[in-house]
This record gives structure tokens, C-alpha cells and sequence, in this order.
């Protein structure tokens, strides 16, 4: 008890922005404080824990072994003293607030429009931190206190971890429509002649359609591997690729002839992850609505 009575807590808010946003700017954006107040903060951090925390390497700034132990027991002990000291309630009309969001650009485009409307109109204290990562990073970031939500399709999760379906949605297959002779059968075998795109973070991630193509005893030849659902349509057109997708993410692609998957492949469940321990947090259950009414839009 001496020893916290010579630590000042609010350093604990700082390593948290430090560790979150990795760059002394950003970190003093986030906590409305200036860039020399942090540095000064980040100083009096590395001889409280004896260790530097944050050292600069190629990429910016990053977490020594010892931050990245702290990280997820930090998160944790912040949000027992917010349930403790922080309000019953949340006001959004007054609420200033930074909630950190993963998703794909995908999901952005699924949610983020009609979000960030009702943000501006009915909550304009509060800002979104939102970064893309690998769905299995996503669900570690959310487990580890990094991110407060993440959005996607999670078929494996970390325990503690809570979901919610936003939508469900269907795969389909779009192609350049001038590449498609007329009265051309489209079948399997006429899927699998063509060279194909995949959408994916990791270049060798093996994902539904491939494991349901496993499934009938077929292999599709990729040609094109992208992690920007966005632009992947328009590297369709006027080449011979087929990329199967959300059915979403294909809408406004009119040089595009979009086809079913000529295969057995389940729809699957877009959703929202938290962490168990954000479940009796007002604020976040008020994202988490929010959310699933701009994911109906």
C-alpha cells in the first residue's frame, strides 16, 4: 500500500495509450495532452517498471518483453477502476470517449457508413480507433484488452471472448461478363478451369471456400492473393479471374457478371466480438447496439 501511495495512477493511462497507439504523437492526441507531457510521463514509466517499454525500431516505436506482459493485466486493472470510479450510465450526447475497433475493409464498408452518421449526430465526444488485422489477431487483440471490438467472421474464439451475429451473408462469384461465352454452362468444372482471386491477410491462409472445395475433392488455382476486399473487384474486369466473395462487397461492380458458387458452401455469420469483461460497461454496450442497428442499415 506504501508503494501505490508514491505512484502516480495516471501513469497507468498513459502506458496504455502508449502501448496502444506505439507513437508518442498519437498517444498524446488520444489523452489530450501534449507531446512533451507523454515523453516526459513515458520517462518517469521506464524507471518505474526499470525497463524501456517502448524502444524505436524500423517500424516506429515497440513494446519491450516486459510492456507486452503488462499489457493484458494493465487493461484489465484500468477497467476495474473505471466499473469502480466511473459513471452508472453513459451519456452519449456528452460521453468523450475513444473505443478501438478491428475490421476488414469489408466490414467498414458493411457498418462504418450509417455508424459513423449516428456517431456525429448523437455522439460527437466520441472517436473510433479502428485498424485491420488477420481474424485470428483480431480475436487475440480483443481477448489481450487491445481492441474493444472487433467485426467479422470468427470460427474460432479465445475463451472469455462473447459474440453476436449482425448479419448473415452469402458468398458469390463474380467475373468479367464479356469473358462468358454465350449459353456457357457454369459449373464446377468450369470454375475450377479458371485462374482465381483470394481476398486474405495472410497470403497462405486456407479459408471456407478452399476447405469446402477440399470437401468435394477439388483445388482451384489462385492466381491473385490481396488483402483489400474493396479493390478486388475492379481487378476482375477485363482478365479471366473469378473471385469468389461476400455477396455484399460485389454490388457495384456493373462490367461484372455475378454467379452462385457452382458448390456446396454454407453462408456465414458476420459478427461482433468482446471480451466478457466489457459486458456490464454502458458505454460499450451502447457501441455494441449502435453497431447492430448500422449493420441492418
Amino acid at each position: 500500500m506504501n508503494n501505490l501511495r508514491r505512484i502516480d495512477l495516471n501513469l497507468l493511462v498513459i502506458l496504455e495509450a502508449l502501448l496502444a497507439e506505439r507513437h508518442i504523437s498519437r498517444a498524446a492526441e488520444r489523452l489530450h495532452m501534449s507531446q512533451p507531457a507523454v515523453s516526459h510521463a513515458l520517462g518517469r514509466l521506464r524507471q518505474l517498471f526499470d525497463d524501456p517499454l517502448l524502444v524505436r525500431g524500423a517500424q516506429g516505436m515497440a513494446p519491450t518483453a516486459r510492456a507486452l506482459e503488462l499489457n493484458r493485466p494493465l487493461a484489465e486493472a484500468l477497467r476495474q477502476v473505471h466499473a469502480v470510479l466511473g459513471p452508472t450510465a453513459f451519456d452519449p450526447a456528452t460521453a468523450e470517449r475513444t473505443f478501438r475497433l478491428g475490421m476488414s475493409d469489408y466490414g467498414a464498408a458493411a457498418v462504418l457508413p450509417a455508424l459513423i452518421k449516428m456517431l456525429r449526430r448523437e455522439a460527437p465526444g466520441v472517436v473510433l480507433r479502428v485498424s485491420q488485422h488477420s481474424r485470428e489477431a483480431m480475436a487475440a487483440q480483443v481477448a489481450d484488452g487491445e481492441l474493444d471490438l472487433a467485426l467479422g467472421v470468427f470460427p474460432q474464439l479465445p475463451d472469455g471472448l462473447r459474440t453476436e451475429t449482425l448479419f448473415e451473408e452469402q458468398f458469390a462469384c463474380a467475373l468479367d461478363a464479356a469473358t462468358l461465352a454465350d449459353g456457357q454452362h457454369w459449373d464446377l468444372e468450369t470454375y475450377l478451369a479458371r485462374p482465381h482471386a483470394l481476398v486474405a491477410v495472410r497470403p497462405d491462409s486456407v479459408d471456407e471456400i478452399d476447405r469446402a472445395l477440399a470437401a468435394c475433392g477439388a483445388r482451384r488455382h489462385i492466381a491473385l492473393t490481396l488483402p483489400h476486399w474493396s479493390v478486388a473487384p475492379a481487378l476482375i474486369a477485363g482478365t479471366d479471374l473469378v473471385l469468389t466473395a461476400a455477396r455484399r462487397c460485389l454490388s457495384h461492380a456493373p462490367s461484372l457478371a455475378i454467379l452462385p458458387v457452382p458448390f456446396a458452401l454454407a453462408p456465414f455469420a458476420f459478427t461482433q466480438i468482446w471480451h466478457a469483461r466489457a459486458d456490464s460497461d454502458p458505454g460499450h454496450a451502447w457501441l455494441r447496439a449502435r453497431l447492430a442497428e448500422a449493420a441492418q442499415r
